[in-house]
């Protein structure tokens, strides 16, 4: 089998990875970016309708807290709208029963892209040249060599479907993700394999909802969208709206746990109902529905990922490394920044990191004026 040389291998086409080759690339750097998806953007996922597009994935920024991305926004000539939060909030007790409460705003406040977060990944992309991406390329093996290391593509024990030879690697994988599907060779570190074990995949087990109607007639009985139920199907909900024009949606955290989570069409009309007990009886009449478990995604989550997250985990390098082999390999991806780690930025942070550790490429974190 032909070996493709190349200098630098970027693995995962979420947003740190496909940042970290835009930033390569606009270097002119010799690259590419192996993705096991047949699509770009990792926990990014938006979905079309009628020129909107409902996040399944992340959401929303924080402007006051999220500078890289605020400034990447700004570059990239994208728009934002602010969170719609007016007016009264619902909750929804243990036996069923919903009460009106006092709405609130998130603090800090925060804001959606126009388009979608995809829309982020969609024109990170146009800097990159189309040949770099390479789709439906799940690596299953990575082996240190004298000078670099070689990737091997396809799946373990069956005969590779592609090989590479390359002088660096990006790993832009949630260190959990990495350590439970991809075959290390010499061993890693017993420390270190179970570093990454015990880092959760933000998002992994979780599972998002949206239903889109013609008219936002619930803003138009005073409620904001948004509710919190100790009853389920969905335990947080909120306004997942086009800015200012329809469509309009209501999208929500699904609270059931993932092993749970076997009959999707069961639950979207289990939730479907639950939206017209919070909201009226218009809201189990949706134009369309989303849903998505990422829990059942191989290329997000590993059984380590089944159960629920509780509260937000304070990511860091894993075992306080942000690179292996010499320096072959630089760890990216969201989890492994120390101060966003989980959130968009933290994805940004941890490409700029990775890429400034690439001796050669020492000042390509530069390329879109971020610091």
């Amino acid at each position: 089998m032909h070996t493709e040389k190349i200098d630098t291998i970027i693995i995962g086409g979420g947003l740190s990875g496909i940042y970290a080759a835009c930033l390569l690339a606009k270097k002119n750097k010799s690259f590419i970016l192996l993705e096991a998806r047949e699509r770009v953007g990792g926990r990014i996922l938006s979905t079309e309708h009628q020129g909107f597009f409902s996040d399944l994935g992340p959401s929303w920024y924080w402007p006051s807290i999220n500078p890289k991305i605020v400034h990447l926004i700004q570059v990239l000539g994208l728009k934002s709208y602010r969170q719609f939060e007016e007016g009264m909030g619902r909750f929804q007790t243990p036996d069923g029963t919903v009460r009106t409460v006092r709405g609130y705003d998130m603090s800090p406040p925060c804001r959606r892209i126009s388009g979608g977060m995809m829309a982020l990944v969609t024109k990170l992309s146009e800097y990159i040249p189309e040949n770099a991406i390479r789709l439906n390329h799940p690596v299953f093996e990575i082996k240190k060599q004298s000078s670099g290391a070689m990737v091997s593509v396809g799946e373990l024990e069956k005969e590779s479907k592609a090989r590479f030879n390359a002088k660096n690697i990006i790993l832009a994988l949630p260190p959990r993700l990495a350590a439970a599907t991809i075959l290390f060779t010499p061993d890693l570190s017993h420390d270190l394999t179970q570093a990454m074990l015990k880092m959760g995949t933000w998002m992994a087990g979780q599972a998002k909802f949206c239903a889109l109607y013609e008219e936002p007639y619930w803003r138009q009985t005073g409620l904001s969208g948004q509710a919190f139920s100790q009853t389920g199907p969905l335990g947080e909900i909120h306004d997942g709206s086009n800015d200012n024009q329809g469509p309009y949606g209501l999208t929500g955290f699904i609270s059931i746990p993932a092993a749970q989570r076997n009959h999707p069409q069961s639950l979207t009309s289990a939730i479907l109902s639950q939206l017209a007990a919070i909201y009226g009886k218009p809201a189990d009449q949706p134009m369309a529905v989303y849903y998505q478990d990422w829990a059942r995604e191989r290329f997000t989550a590993t059984q380590f990922d089944q159960p629920p997250m509780h509260e937000h985990p304070l990511y860091h390098p894993p075992a306080g490394k942000t690179s292996i082999w010499d320096g072959i390999i630089q760890f990216a991806g969201t989890e492994t920044d120390t101060r966003y780690g989980g959130y968009l930025e933290g994805a940004l942070a941890a490409a700029e990191r990775a890429v400034t550790k690439l001796q050669q490429f020492s000042s390509a974190t530069n390329c879109f004026g971020l610091t």
